[in-house]
Protein backbone atom coordinates (compact mmCIF):
# COMPACT_ATOMS: atom_id res chain seq x y z
CA UNK A 1 0.00 0.00 0.00
CA UNK A 2 1.47 3.42 -0.88
CA UNK A 3 1.91 5.80 2.07
CA UNK A 4 0.18 9.25 2.07
CA UNK A 5 2.77 11.97 2.07
CA UNK A 6 3.17 13.62 5.39
CA UNK A 7 2.98 17.25 3.81
CA UNK A 8 -0.25 16.37 1.68
CA UNK A 9 -2.04 14.81 4.84
CA UNK A 10 -1.30 17.97 6.85
CA UNK A 11 -2.80 20.02 4.46
CA UNK A 12 -5.41 18.41 4.24
CA UNK A 13 -6.49 18.46 7.52
CA UNK A 14 -5.76 21.70 7.82
CA UNK A 15 -7.86 22.52 4.77
CA UNK A 16 -10.87 20.54 6.45
CA UNK A 17 -10.10 22.84 9.95
CA UNK A 18 -10.16 25.96 8.41
CA UNK A 19 -13.22 24.73 6.68
CA UNK A 20 -14.97 24.09 9.54
CA UNK A 21 -13.53 27.03 11.62
CA UNK A 22 -14.60 29.23 8.70
CA UNK A 23 -18.48 28.18 9.01
CA UNK A 24 -20.45 30.50 11.66
CA UNK A 25 -23.44 29.86 13.13
CA UNK A 26 -25.10 32.72 14.05
CA UNK A 27 -28.51 31.87 15.52
CA UNK A 28 -29.97 28.61 16.41
CA UNK A 29 -32.56 27.85 18.61
CA UNK A 30 -33.91 24.10 19.22
CA UNK A 31 -36.34 25.89 21.82
CA UNK A 32 -35.15 24.18 24.56
CA UNK A 33 -35.37 25.14 28.41
CA UNK A 34 -34.37 29.11 28.80
CA UNK A 35 -35.85 29.89 25.35
CA UNK A 36 -38.51 32.79 27.08
CA UNK A 37 -35.35 34.29 27.82
CA UNK A 38 -34.38 34.68 24.10
CA UNK A 39 -37.62 35.60 22.30
CA UNK A 40 -39.69 38.34 23.15
CA UNK A 41 -43.71 38.51 22.73
CA UNK A 42 -44.63 41.66 20.83
CA UNK A 43 -47.43 43.22 22.34
CA UNK A 44 -49.28 43.74 18.63
CA UNK A 45 -52.79 43.36 18.50
CA UNK A 46 -52.65 43.12 22.27
CA UNK A 47 -54.74 46.13 23.05
CA UNK A 48 -57.63 44.88 20.58
CA UNK A 49 -57.87 41.91 22.39
CA UNK A 50 -56.80 39.68 18.76
CA UNK A 51 -53.10 38.69 20.05
CA UNK A 52 -52.34 34.79 20.46
CA UNK A 53 -50.72 33.42 23.11
CA UNK A 54 -47.68 30.30 21.95
CA UNK A 55 -47.74 26.99 23.52
CA UNK A 56 -44.09 25.35 24.76
CA UNK A 57 -45.26 21.87 23.71
CA UNK A 58 -44.07 18.67 21.75
CA UNK A 59 -47.10 18.86 19.65
CA UNK A 60 -50.13 16.06 19.82
CA UNK A 61 -48.22 13.21 17.85
CA UNK A 62 -44.32 13.47 17.86
CA UNK A 63 -40.96 11.75 17.67
CA UNK A 64 -39.68 12.52 20.81
CA UNK A 65 -41.94 14.40 23.93
CA UNK A 66 -38.97 16.17 24.83
CA UNK A 67 -38.24 18.01 21.44
CA UNK A 68 -40.70 20.77 21.94
CA UNK A 69 -41.12 23.79 19.93
CA UNK A 70 -43.86 26.40 20.16
CA UNK A 71 -47.48 26.68 19.00
CA UNK A 72 -50.16 29.16 18.39
CA UNK A 73 -52.91 27.98 20.60
CA UNK A 74 -55.68 30.55 19.71
CA UNK A 75 -57.97 30.50 16.51
CA UNK A 76 -58.42 34.12 15.19
CA UNK A 77 -55.61 35.84 16.39
CA UNK A 78 -52.35 37.23 15.26
CA UNK A 79 -49.45 36.12 16.35
CA UNK A 80 -45.70 37.76 16.78
CA UNK A 81 -42.83 36.97 18.34
CA UNK A 82 -39.01 37.81 17.67
CA UNK A 83 -35.57 37.01 18.33
CA UNK A 84 -32.50 39.21 18.24
CA UNK A 85 -28.89 38.10 17.77
CA UNK A 86 -25.61 39.67 17.26
CA UNK A 87 -25.85 42.11 14.02
CA UNK A 88 -24.18 40.71 10.89
CA UNK A 89 -23.72 41.34 7.14
CA UNK A 90 -23.87 38.57 4.64
CA UNK A 91 -21.70 39.97 2.06
CA UNK A 92 -18.95 36.97 0.71
CA UNK A 93 -21.03 34.78 2.63
CA UNK A 94 -23.71 31.94 2.04
CA UNK A 95 -26.58 32.74 3.75
CA UNK A 96 -28.65 29.89 5.14
CA UNK A 97 -31.90 30.27 6.57
CA UNK A 98 -33.63 26.91 7.95
CA UNK A 99 -36.87 26.16 10.45
CA UNK A 100 -39.11 23.23 10.97
CA UNK A 101 -42.62 23.49 10.69
CA UNK A 102 -45.57 21.69 11.46
CA UNK A 103 -49.45 22.20 10.89
CA UNK A 104 -51.25 20.08 13.35
CA UNK A 105 -54.61 21.40 12.47
CA UNK A 106 -54.78 20.66 9.00
CA UNK A 107 -54.54 24.27 7.84
CA UNK A 108 -57.18 25.49 5.48
CA UNK A 109 -55.67 29.13 5.27
CA UNK A 110 -52.54 30.32 6.97
CA UNK A 111 -48.73 30.80 6.98
CA UNK A 112 -46.00 29.08 8.42
CA UNK A 113 -43.28 31.46 7.52
CA UNK A 114 -40.70 33.28 9.39
CA UNK A 115 -38.77 36.87 8.63
CA UNK A 116 -35.18 38.16 8.73
CA UNK A 117 -35.16 41.39 10.33
CA UNK A 118 -32.25 44.06 9.97
CA UNK A 119 -31.39 46.76 11.99
CA UNK A 120 -32.57 48.31 15.28
CA UNK A 121 -36.48 46.84 16.01
CA UNK A 122 -38.86 47.29 18.99
CA UNK A 123 -39.73 43.77 19.66
CA UNK A 124 -42.60 44.62 21.84
CA UNK A 125 -44.08 46.47 18.46
CA UNK A 126 -42.97 43.92 16.06
CA UNK A 127 -46.05 42.85 13.86
CA UNK A 128 -47.04 43.18 10.01
CA UNK A 129 -46.26 46.74 9.14
CA UNK A 130 -42.54 46.24 10.37
CA UNK A 131 -40.45 46.10 8.09
CA UNK A 132 -38.23 42.89 7.33
CA UNK A 133 -35.40 41.95 4.86
CA UNK A 134 -36.43 38.08 3.84
CA UNK A 135 -39.96 36.11 4.38
CA UNK A 136 -39.39 32.39 3.82
CA UNK A 137 -41.54 29.58 4.47
CA UNK A 138 -44.84 27.60 3.41
CA UNK A 139 -48.30 29.07 2.75
CA UNK A 140 -51.52 27.44 2.37
CA UNK A 141 -54.77 29.23 1.49
CA UNK A 142 -57.56 27.22 -0.12
CA UNK A 143 -57.05 25.47 -3.43
CA UNK A 144 -54.91 28.10 -4.94
CA UNK A 145 -52.37 28.85 -2.68
CA UNK A 146 -50.05 25.86 -2.03
CA UNK A 147 -46.57 27.20 -2.14
CA UNK A 148 -43.01 28.63 -0.71
CA UNK A 149 -42.68 32.41 -0.10
CA UNK A 150 -39.51 33.38 -0.79
CA UNK A 151 -39.44 36.98 -0.52
CA UNK A 152 -36.56 39.73 -0.43
CA UNK A 153 -36.87 43.22 0.18
CA UNK A 154 -34.28 45.74 -1.88
CA UNK A 155 -34.13 49.37 -1.68
CA UNK A 156 -37.74 49.43 0.16
CA UNK A 157 -39.62 47.30 -1.48
CA UNK A 158 -40.90 43.77 -1.15
CA UNK A 159 -40.58 41.35 -4.22
CA UNK A 160 -42.13 37.92 -4.66
CA UNK A 161 -39.67 35.27 -6.44
CA UNK A 162 -41.67 34.35 -9.48
CA UNK A 163 -40.99 30.60 -9.23
CA UNK A 164 -44.03 28.43 -8.10
CA UNK A 165 -42.72 26.64 -5.14
CA UNK A 166 -45.42 24.01 -4.01
CA UNK A 167 -45.06 23.02 -0.23
CA UNK A 168 -46.09 20.29 1.88
CA UNK A 169 -49.87 20.32 3.19
CA UNK A 170 -50.22 17.26 5.67
CA UNK A 171 -50.04 17.75 9.51
CA UNK A 172 -46.63 16.48 9.97
CA UNK A 173 -43.02 18.49 10.71
CA UNK A 174 -41.43 19.46 7.56
CA UNK A 175 -38.13 21.51 7.42
CA UNK A 176 -37.88 24.51 5.18
CA UNK A 177 -33.96 25.66 4.48
CA UNK A 178 -33.36 29.01 2.11
CA UNK A 179 -29.68 29.73 0.93
CA UNK A 180 -28.70 32.78 -0.25
CA UNK A 181 -24.94 32.70 -2.13
CA UNK A 182 -22.54 35.74 -2.79
CA UNK A 183 -22.76 34.89 -6.28
CA UNK A 184 -26.25 35.86 -6.18
CA UNK A 185 -27.59 32.55 -6.65
CA UNK A 186 -30.34 30.01 -4.62
CA UNK A 187 -31.42 27.34 -3.69
CA UNK A 188 -34.68 26.50 -1.67
CA UNK A 189 -34.94 22.92 -0.15
CA UNK A 190 -37.71 21.13 1.92
CA UNK A 191 -36.75 18.10 3.92
CA UNK A 192 -32.91 18.64 2.47
CA UNK A 193 -34.07 18.31 -0.71
CA UNK A 194 -33.56 20.84 -3.14
CA UNK A 195 -37.58 21.64 -5.03
CA UNK A 196 -36.34 25.35 -6.39
CA UNK A 197 -32.79 27.29 -7.36
CA UNK A 198 -31.83 29.96 -9.88
CA UNK A 199 -30.34 33.84 -10.19
CA UNK A 200 -31.34 36.81 -8.04
CA UNK A 201 -31.11 38.17 -11.56
CA UNK A 202 -33.95 36.32 -12.97
CA UNK A 203 -36.02 34.74 -10.57
CA UNK A 204 -37.48 38.26 -8.49
CA UNK A 205 -37.74 41.77 -10.18
CA UNK A 206 -35.13 43.50 -8.36
CA UNK A 207 -33.64 44.50 -11.16
CA UNK A 208 -34.05 45.65 -14.60
CA UNK A 209 -33.65 42.92 -16.70
CA UNK A 210 -30.05 42.84 -18.55
CA UNK A 211 -30.94 42.36 -21.82
CA UNK A 212 -34.22 43.25 -23.92
CA UNK A 213 -35.53 42.92 -27.63
CA UNK A 214 -34.51 45.19 -29.79
CA UNK A 215 -37.40 47.73 -30.22
CA UNK A 216 -36.10 48.67 -33.36
CA UNK A 217 -35.90 45.34 -35.01
CA UNK A 218 -38.54 44.45 -37.97
CA UNK A 219 -39.50 41.27 -39.17
CA UNK A 220 -37.83 40.76 -42.91
CA UNK A 221 -39.90 41.10 -45.41
CA UNK A 222 -38.73 37.80 -47.04
CA UNK A 223 -39.18 36.25 -43.84
CA UNK A 224 -41.77 33.32 -43.99
CA UNK A 225 -43.21 31.92 -40.94
CA UNK A 226 -45.97 29.95 -42.50
CA UNK A 227 -45.08 26.10 -40.72
CA UNK A 228 -47.75 24.69 -43.40
CA UNK A 229 -49.17 25.77 -46.76
CA UNK A 230 -51.73 24.69 -49.49
CA UNK A 231 -50.41 22.06 -51.36
CA UNK A 232 -49.97 23.50 -55.17
CA UNK A 233 -50.76 19.91 -56.49
CA UNK A 234 -53.55 19.00 -54.33
CA UNK A 235 -56.47 19.50 -57.39
CA UNK A 236 -60.37 19.70 -56.54
CA UNK A 237 -62.21 16.77 -57.72
CA UNK A 238 -64.59 17.56 -60.41
CA UNK A 239 -68.08 17.90 -59.56
CA UNK A 240 -66.87 18.48 -56.37
CA UNK A 241 -68.96 21.84 -56.15
CA UNK A 242 -72.26 20.35 -57.28
CA UNK A 243 -72.12 18.20 -54.08
CA UNK A 244 -75.46 19.48 -52.89
CA UNK A 245 -75.73 21.04 -48.71
CA UNK A 246 -79.05 18.69 -48.37
CA UNK A 247 -81.01 15.54 -50.12
CA UNK A 248 -84.65 14.72 -50.19
CA UNK A 249 -85.24 12.72 -47.34
CA UNK A 250 -85.45 9.20 -49.28
CA UNK A 251 -87.14 7.06 -45.86
CA UNK A 252 -89.70 10.36 -45.57
CA UNK A 253 -93.23 9.12 -46.92
CA UNK A 254 -96.60 11.14 -46.85
CA UNK A 255 -98.49 11.01 -44.14
CA UNK A 256 -101.96 9.10 -44.70
CA UNK A 257 -104.32 11.85 -43.21
CA UNK A 258 -102.44 14.71 -45.55
CA UNK A 259 -105.43 16.39 -48.03
CA UNK A 260 -103.53 17.80 -51.04
CA UNK A 261 -106.11 20.55 -51.36
CA UNK A 262 -106.33 21.55 -47.35
CA UNK A 263 -102.85 21.12 -46.63
CA UNK A 264 -101.42 21.75 -50.02
CA UNK A 265 -99.04 19.72 -51.88
CA UNK A 266 -96.68 17.26 -49.94
CA UNK A 267 -93.14 17.75 -50.36
CA UNK A 268 -90.47 15.17 -48.37
CA UNK A 269 -88.66 17.50 -46.07
CA UNK A 270 -84.68 17.48 -46.42
CA UNK A 271 -81.70 15.72 -44.47
CA UNK A 272 -78.22 16.65 -44.61
CA UNK A 273 -76.15 15.19 -47.42
CA UNK A 274 -73.68 12.53 -46.07
CA UNK A 275 -71.69 13.01 -49.25
CA UNK A 276 -71.27 16.93 -49.08
CA UNK A 277 -68.10 17.72 -47.40
CA UNK A 278 -68.23 21.45 -47.23
CA UNK A 279 -65.91 24.17 -49.20
CA UNK A 280 -63.13 22.48 -51.34
CA UNK A 281 -59.48 23.46 -49.69
CA UNK A 282 -56.20 22.19 -50.55
CA UNK A 283 -54.56 19.90 -48.68
CA UNK A 284 -51.62 21.47 -46.33
CA UNK A 285 -47.91 20.48 -46.42
CA UNK A 286 -44.61 21.45 -44.80
CA UNK A 287 -42.87 25.06 -45.93
CA UNK A 288 -39.93 24.07 -47.63
CA UNK A 289 -39.56 27.85 -46.68
CA UNK A 290 -40.38 27.92 -43.24
CA UNK A 291 -37.67 30.15 -41.29
CA UNK A 292 -39.51 29.44 -37.68
CA UNK A 293 -41.35 32.41 -35.90
CA UNK A 294 -39.10 35.31 -36.21
CA UNK A 295 -37.98 36.56 -32.96
CA UNK A 296 -36.59 40.52 -32.27
CA UNK A 297 -32.85 40.26 -31.96
CA UNK A 298 -31.60 40.41 -27.80
CA UNK A 299 -30.14 43.28 -26.77
CA UNK A 300 -28.00 45.03 -23.60
CA UNK A 301 -30.89 47.06 -21.58
CA UNK A 302 -29.54 50.74 -21.62
CA UNK A 303 -31.57 50.98 -18.03
CA UNK A 304 -29.67 48.07 -16.31
CA UNK A 305 -27.21 49.20 -13.77
CA UNK A 306 -25.94 45.93 -12.57
CA UNK A 307 -25.29 45.67 -8.09
CA UNK A 308 -22.75 43.36 -7.04
CA UNK A 309 -24.30 43.26 -3.46
CA UNK A 310 -27.57 42.49 -4.91
CA UNK A 311 -27.31 39.77 -2.27
CA UNK A 312 -26.52 41.54 0.78
CA UNK A 313 -27.97 42.17 3.25
CA UNK A 314 -25.73 44.19 5.65
CA UNK A 315 -27.19 44.22 9.12
CA UNK A 316 -29.28 41.82 9.85
CA UNK A 317 -29.92 41.23 13.72
CA UNK A 318 -33.48 39.83 14.39
CA UNK A 319 -35.39 36.64 13.33
CA UNK A 320 -38.81 36.77 13.93
CA UNK A 321 -43.16 34.88 13.44
CA UNK A 322 -45.58 37.01 12.41
CA UNK A 323 -49.02 35.21 11.60
CA UNK A 324 -52.61 35.07 11.41
CA UNK A 325 -54.24 32.34 11.94
CA UNK A 326 -58.10 31.36 11.59
CA UNK A 327 -57.26 27.68 13.04
CA UNK A 328 -54.41 27.46 15.22
CA UNK A 329 -51.96 24.68 15.66
CA UNK A 330 -48.67 25.53 13.53
CA UNK A 331 -45.16 25.00 15.49
CA UNK A 332 -42.34 25.73 14.73
CA UNK A 333 -38.74 24.24 15.78
CA UNK A 334 -34.98 24.44 15.21
CA UNK A 335 -34.68 28.11 13.72
CA UNK A 336 -31.14 28.55 11.85
CA UNK A 337 -29.32 31.23 10.82
CA UNK A 338 -25.98 30.23 9.40
CA UNK A 339 -23.30 30.55 6.21
CA UNK A 340 -22.76 26.44 5.70
CA UNK A 341 -25.52 24.35 4.32
CA UNK A 342 -23.81 21.41 5.19
CA UNK A 343 -24.68 22.68 9.41
CA UNK A 344 -27.49 23.12 8.27
CA UNK A 345 -28.14 19.62 6.54
CA UNK A 346 -26.90 18.39 9.13
CA UNK A 347 -28.96 19.98 11.88
CA UNK A 348 -32.00 18.83 9.75
CA UNK A 349 -31.13 15.00 9.97
CA UNK A 350 -30.44 15.48 13.74
CA UNK A 351 -33.71 16.79 14.53
CA UNK A 352 -36.65 16.03 11.17
CA UNK A 353 -34.61 12.73 9.98
CA UNK A 354 -34.38 11.61 13.47
CA UNK A 355 -37.69 11.50 14.52
CA UNK A 356 -39.68 11.83 11.35
CA UNK A 357 -40.46 8.37 11.04
CA UNK A 358 -41.77 7.94 14.81
CA UNK A 359 -43.52 11.29 14.58
CA UNK A 360 -45.42 9.96 11.08
CA UNK A 361 -46.15 6.41 13.22
CA UNK A 362 -47.85 8.23 16.27
CA UNK A 363 -49.86 10.56 13.68
CA UNK A 364 -51.09 7.45 12.22
CA UNK A 365 -52.04 5.84 15.64
CA UNK A 366 -53.93 9.24 16.72
CA UNK A 367 -55.54 9.50 13.19
CA UNK A 368 -56.76 5.87 13.85
CA UNK A 369 -57.80 6.75 17.53
CA UNK A 370 -59.74 9.61 16.07
CA UNK A 371 -61.66 7.33 13.37
CA UNK A 372 -63.11 4.98 15.94
CA UNK A 373 -64.02 7.58 18.31
CA UNK A 374 -66.16 9.13 15.40
CA UNK A 375 -67.71 5.75 14.52
CA UNK A 376 -68.77 5.17 17.93
CA UNK A 377 -70.10 8.42 18.24
CA UNK A 378 -71.74 8.15 14.88
CA UNK A 379 -75.85 8.49 15.38
CA UNK A 380 -78.14 5.55 14.55
CA UNK A 381 -79.71 6.63 11.23
CA UNK A 382 -82.81 5.32 12.21
CA UNK A 383 -82.66 7.24 15.40
CA UNK A 384 -81.88 10.27 12.87
CA UNK A 385 -84.97 9.46 10.46
CA UNK A 386 -87.19 9.93 13.71
CA UNK A 387 -85.97 12.88 15.24
CA UNK A 388 -88.35 15.39 14.58
CA UNK A 389 -85.64 18.44 15.65
CA UNK A 390 -83.40 17.18 13.38
CA UNK A 391 -84.95 20.39 11.26
CA UNK A 392 -83.71 22.92 13.62
CA UNK A 393 -80.81 21.50 14.65
CA UNK A 394 -79.39 21.50 10.99
CA UNK A 395 -80.42 25.14 10.37
CA UNK A 396 -78.14 25.79 12.91
CA UNK A 397 -75.40 24.13 11.80
CA UNK A 398 -75.93 25.73 8.39
CA UNK A 399 -75.46 28.93 10.22
CA UNK A 400 -72.33 27.99 12.05
CA UNK A 401 -70.77 27.09 8.52
CA UNK A 402 -71.68 29.78 6.80
CA UNK A 403 -69.87 32.16 9.95
CA UNK A 404 -66.43 30.09 9.45
CA UNK A 405 -66.76 30.11 5.64
CA UNK A 406 -66.46 33.86 5.80
CA UNK A 407 -64.06 33.82 8.03
CA UNK A 408 -61.98 31.41 5.97
CA UNK A 409 -62.59 34.08 3.18
CA UNK A 410 -61.68 37.01 5.60
CA UNK A 411 -58.30 34.88 6.02
CA UNK A 412 -57.69 34.22 2.22
CA UNK A 413 -57.41 38.08 1.36
CA UNK A 414 -55.08 38.37 4.04
CA UNK A 415 -52.88 36.00 2.31
CA UNK A 416 -54.28 37.41 -1.25
CA UNK A 417 -52.51 40.85 -0.49
CA UNK A 418 -48.70 39.22 0.51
Amino acid sequence: MAKLNPSFLSLTLLTIFLTIASAHVFFEERFDDGWESRWVTSDWKKDENTAGEWNYTAGKWNGDPNDKGIQTSEDYRFYAISAEFPEFSNKDKTLVFQFSVKHEQKLDCGGGYMKLLSGEVDQKKFGGDTPYSIMFGPDICGYSTKKVHAILTYNGTNKLIKKEVPCETDQLTHVYTFILRPDATYSILIDNVEKQSGSLYSDWDLLPPKTIKDPDAKKPEDWDDKEYIPDPEDKKPEGYDDIPKEITDPDAKKPDDWDDEEDGEWTAPTIPNPEYKGPWKPKKIKNPNYKGKWKAPMIDNPDFKDDPDLYVYPNLKYVGIELWQVKSGTMFDNVLVSDDPEYANKLAEETWGKHKDAEKAAFDEAEKKREEEESKDAPDSDAEDNDDDDTEDDDDADTETKSDSSSGDADKDVHDEL
